[in-house]
């Protein structure tokens, strides 16, 4: 069953009509698939596309299921490569918007953290009170979803997901079907590891080395840098970067003082410094922890506890510190004007001298790109915080997880197709593995914890050298380029290989009609036509509407189709194939290689993935 939640939505932001027709059905399973092409539907969904994307937005949900199994799939772009990543977020009110905002995110933060992988994100629609068993059956469920996009889409956890959810998709569908998976799979244990949160403290870290640079600047002209052991840091949203933020500042940095958190139930404040040890304890076994502590801590002493506690999270930001880490999953932690819907108003907001984003805060939306500019322009460029943007510091988790995809998982150790789905035979399989799981997890780890340590360094680097060296640039508009830059130098990378699509294929004695057909069933203006396997020309729509005009529309594909086909091989550079379209005046070329038809090229994928504007402006 759709969800009811995801069902109200999509009829009342989408005509009936479109809801009828474009829902494609598999036995039960539902897809309504958008691209960048169908911005007027987009924007009913909140979406506002643009030269990045995105490339697919495909509601999906499972009719025939017992349960309410259905959400959202976006993959924003993949200029930096196939299959995109992004985790998996379960939420009872999640939208389009909510999940496109976190594929731009993942976008940007993939090419930040250089990664060979594009920006996707999906959102499950589901009560959060649910339990255990519905839980994995839902999860399951969105997994036998999803197999349609494995080829462009991978999974990780993220807000209301979990690692032991991966290891239920990858039972679906295979190990390289998602990430962040369990040991006892080859995973990294992001969730376990806190991987976001040590890009978190290394962003730290590196900031607290090169921030005098900042002191060209006006309002960073009397920054004080302290020494470790007064180094102070709040932390908004005590979770699962929040918690292990505090845990891995206190084993890397063990003089500073972690003086304020706060969760869902409050705040605490100990200006002398928390028990992070005991914290990070309680985190552990009961999830929220202010007011755990507060009753078991706290009331006991009233007013002699050192520690304060307050049950209005967001008042944690009217206090001082040199370092907030917003890890809360909201986008506006700061607001100008009460219609933002921020934490905390600006000019209510505590003294910081830094800000690291261990929370998504990105979005395209203009109206929220808008607001994060005036907050900027108040607390960067007037108050002089340096701020270092999200997908720039938290990236840890998807640099673990794609060491899942980049160190390949052994053939002999992949699960065999005729045990997907099934739980108990698979749990058998990995027990039997379990010394090559246990090896190949360890080897992804030190590679992820090394290429963290690189990446997150060197973005704060070139971060504090783009706003020292412009001071009307704000730290967003920075961000942006970091990632925009590594997007664009990929972009002259591509070739034919990497952004073509598959074409149909048809044999040379096949007649008109079937090619018609064809054409139909797969939305292909252009077929290749195969002889023993092998190219012998296409067929377009033109020449099967001009074959019908006079009256051959009975005639075996060989009589009509073109045979002097222009093609491309594999490794032909974007350049080459847009002068080859132009040459030829043609829209859409196969793409071969010793014959084999491997795909094709066409005007309307370089017009999506070609990102010669941003090469010039660096914009959005």
């Amino acid at each position: 069953m759709i969800p009811k939640k995801m069902k109200d939505y999509l009829n009342e932001h989408l005509p009936e009509a479109t809801l009828r027709t474009r829902t494609k059905k598999d036995n039960g399973k539902c897809y309504l698939e958008l691209s960048n092409h169908d911005e007027h539907l987009l924007s009913r969904l909140g979406i506002v596309s643009d030269k990045l994307g995105p490339q697919l937005v495909a509601c999906i949900w499972d009719e025939n299921s017992e349960f309410e199994i259905g959400g959202y799939l976006i993959v924003d772009n993949l200029s930096m490569g196939r299959p995109s990543m992004g985790g998996i977020r379960m939420l009872p009110s999640i939208t389009p918007a909510d999940i496109h905002n976190l594929a731009r995110g993942m976008t940007l933060k993939n090419a930040a953290a250089n990664l060979p992988y594009g920006g996707g994100k999906s959102g499950i629609v589901a009560e959060r009170n649910i339990s255990s068993e519905m839980h994995d059956e839902i999860i399951s469920g969105f997994a036998r979803l999803i197999r349609r996009y494995k080829d462009i889409y991978v999974p990780g956890p993220d807000v209301g997901t979990k690692d032991a959810d991966m290891k239920l998709i990858a039972i679906e569908n295979g190990l390289d079907s998602a990430v962040s998976k369990p040991a006892d799979m080859g995973g990294n244990r992001i969730d376990e590891l806190g991987a976001a949160a040590g890009g978190v403290v290394i962003a730290l870290q590196t900031i607290l080395k090169i921030l005098p640079r900042m002191r060209v600047l006006p309002q960073f002209a009397n920054l004080e840098i302290p020494e470790n052991e007064k180094l102070t840091v709040i932390i908004q949203g005590f979770g699962a970067v929040g918690a292990h933020a505090s845990r891995i500042l206190y084993e890397r940095i063990p003089d500073a003082k972690v003086i304020g958190i706060s969760d869902l139930e409050g705040f605490l404040y100990n200006s002398e410094g928390l028990p992070i040890k005991d914290l990070f304890s309680l985190w552990e076994h009961s999830g929220l922890v202010t007011f755990n502590y507060f009753k078991e801590k706290i009331i006991s002493e009233g007013y002699k506890h050192p520690t304060k506690f307050s049950s209005d999270a967001n008042n944690l930001l009217l206090e001082n510190a040199f370092c907030l880490v917003p890890a809360a999953p909201i986008f506006n932690y700061l607001g100008v004007r009460a219609t933002d819907n921020a934490s905390m108003l600006v000019e209510r907001m505590g003294k910081w001298s830094v800000i690291i984003e261990g929370a998504n805060t990105y979005s395209p939306d203009p109206n929220r790109k808008a607001a994060r500019t005036r907050m900027e322009q108040i607390v960067y460029g007037e108050k002089g915080v340096m701020i270092a943007n999200d997908y720039l510091v938290n990236s840890g988790g998807v640099i673990f997880a794609a060491q899942e995809h980049i160190i390949k998982t052994p053939d002999n150790i992949q699960i065999p197709e005729n045990l997907l789905g099934d739980r108990k035979s698979v749990e058998t399989w990995l027990r039997e593995h379990e010394k090559d799981f246990e090896a190949l997890s360890k080897e992804r780890l030190a590679a992820g914890e090394d290429y963290r340590e690189n990446v997150i360094h060197h973005n704060m680097i070139e971060l504090v050298e783009l706003l020292a060296a412009n001071q009307d640039m704000m730290p967003c508009t920075a961000a942006e380029r970091v990632s925009l830059q590594r997007l664009s130098a990929k972009e002259k990378q591509r070739t034919a290989r990497d952004i073509m699509v598959t074409i149909p294929t048809i044999d040379i004695k096949s007649s008109i009609q079937d090619a018609a057909k064809l054409m139909i069933d797969k939305a292909s203006g252009i077929i290749a036509v195969l002889s023993e396997g092998k190219l012998s020309g296409v067929v377009t729509d033109w020449d099967v509407t001009q074959a019908t005009a006079e009256g051959v529309s009975n005639a075996t594909l060989e009589l009509v189709m073109t045979k002097d086909v222009i093609v491309v091989s594999p490794d032909y550079s974007l350049l080459d194939i847009v002068r080859e379209l132009e040459q030829y005046q043609i829209s859409a070329m196969p793409v071969v290689k010793d014959g084999e038809v491997l795909g094709k090229v066409s005007s309307d994928l370089i017009a999506q993935r070609y990102m010669l504007s941003l090469l010039q402006d660096h914009r959005i």
